[in-house]
């Protein structure tokens, strides 16, 4: 399938390199397609930048999170979320967007049945089975719910983006009662990786901070990727490249994405490239 040649594809080390005659094509793993109201009002500023986002609406959001996206020459980007606002990215920028069904969403939305999830997927409404941010529901990926949906996944080649490492600071207080730590550890999937040998697989956040047990997994199963997702902007910027460069000398650069995971916060886009751009290793 041609969204998983992208997915496996899109290895991105932004290095700058002055020789460039033009910027580099990026392609977003981890985007985001949320509502306003998805966010308190005002709401909260990005804690690294300390901008408060500008937008007051839907439409106001949605433009400025596209536009940032052009602007960035993010050429694609992988948008999670519910069906019906994936849609509407999808629909203000076709080219742009390629559509994730999110699971839960952050209007809590009920998982659509099996037949139902066959035929959206059929009729390209998603191509890939994610984010699954079952950490903040106090599940993990072998949850019996998820099984006959992984089932699908691996039988139509349907990529699965899986939540994985931590949860943002004080979360479990606010939004998210149910999470807890110690269900981001990527070797938790395990025995779904042994029941779907086909099944691809997408760790959001590369497992931070689960550094040892991401490689593991990701030595035993080829067929595991990850994504830098929120922490190649929001953890100190020394902190990730030790983290990332652990992976790199291991083996693992061809397996690792770019993702923004930029939430409410356009101005983390261009944070996340510019901690890439400015590696020295």
């Amino acid at each position: 399938m041609r969204i998983l040649f992208i997915i496996i594809g899109c290895t991105f080390f932004l290095a700058n390199d002055k020789k460039q005659a033009s910027p580099r094509k990026i392609i977003d793993v981890h985007f985001h397609a949320h509502l306003s109201t998805d966010y308190p009002s005002p709401p909260p500023a990005n804690a690294v930048t300390g901008k408060t986002p500008g937008w007051k609406n839907d439409k106001e959001m949605m433009s400025r999170m596209l536009a940032t996206l052009k602007d960035n020459n993010v050429v694609k980007a992988i948008a999670c979320g519910s069906l019906t606002t994936v849609g509407n990215f999808q629909i203000a920028d076709p080219q742009r967007i390629i559509p994730a069904l999110s699971y839960p969403d952050a209007q809590h939305n009920s998982l659509p049945d099996t037949a139902e999830f066959v035929r959206y997927f059929q009729e390209k409404r998603f191509t890939v089975f994610g984010e699954l941010g079952l950490q903040y529901e106090e599940k993990i990926l072998s949850d019996p719910e998820l099984e006959p949906y992984l089932s699908i996944c691996e039988r139509m080649a349907i990529p699965v983006a899986f939540h994985t490492g931590i949860t943002g600071p004080d979360k479990v207080y606010t939004c998210c009662p149910k999470a807890r730590s110690h269900l981001g550890n990527p070797q938790l999937i395990e025995d779904v990786l042994v029941k779907h040998p086909r099944m691809k697989i997408q760790l959001m956040h590369m497992g931070y901070p689960w550094l040892e047990e991401t490689k593991a997994i990701m030595f035993m199963y080829p067929q595991v990727h990850a994504d830098l997702g929120v922490i190649n902007w929001r953890i100190p910027v020394a902190e990730f490249y030790n983290y990332l460069k652990s992976f790199i000398d291991a083996g693992f650069e061809k397996r690792i994405m770019f993702g923004s995971d930029q939430m409410a916060w356009a101005d983390a886009i261009p944070l996340a490239i510019k901690t890439l751009r400015m590696l020295h290793f």
